[in-house]
Formats: structure tokens, C-alpha cells, sequence
């Protein structure tokens, strides 16, 4: 079974060791908006991922587009 296309909110998030640190990588599949945190390699994973994964929505919904607002019902006379 084949997908047709990123799901909407999926998360990839990518481990990457750099000397004693921990490159971590969380790339929206729908939008493809990446964000990267760097912490110890001797934090746990679980930690490093919820932050990345934080980060990845707050950046998310600060580049969301504006809503617009509805119509207002009525006449300005």
C-alpha cells in the first residue's frame, strides 16, 4: 500500500550526533517547514524530540497565514 502524499501533521524527525551533542531535526510533511535543536548526547531522546517537536508547532502556528475575519453581517451606513 502507497501513500499519495505527505499526511497532514505528520512529523519526520531526524537524530544526527555531533561530538558529545545531539542534532535534532523536525520537518513538517505538509508544509515542509524544518526546525533544528542541538542538546547533550546524554539527554533522553524522548526529551529532545518533544522540544524539536514543540519548536516545529510554534514556528507552525507564527507562520500560519492571518485568519481573515468573516463578513460582518450588515450595512455600514
Amino acid at each position: 500500500m502507497s501513500r499519495q502524499g505527505p499526511v497532514p501533521g505528520e512529523i519526520y524527525i531526524e537524530f544526527h550526533p555531533v561530538g558529545q551533542q545531539v542534532k535534532v531535526t523536525a520537518i513538517d510533511a505538509s508544509t515542509g517547514i524544518e526546525v533544528v535543536v542541538i542538546g547533550p548526547s546524554k539527554a533522553a531522546s524522548a526529551d529532545l524530540k518533544n522540544l524539536a517537536v514543540r519548536k516545529l508547532l510554534r514556528r507552525i502556528e507564527r507562520e500560519a497565514p492571518p485568519a481573515t475575519p468573516s463578513p460582518a453581517r450588515g450595512r455600514v451606513v
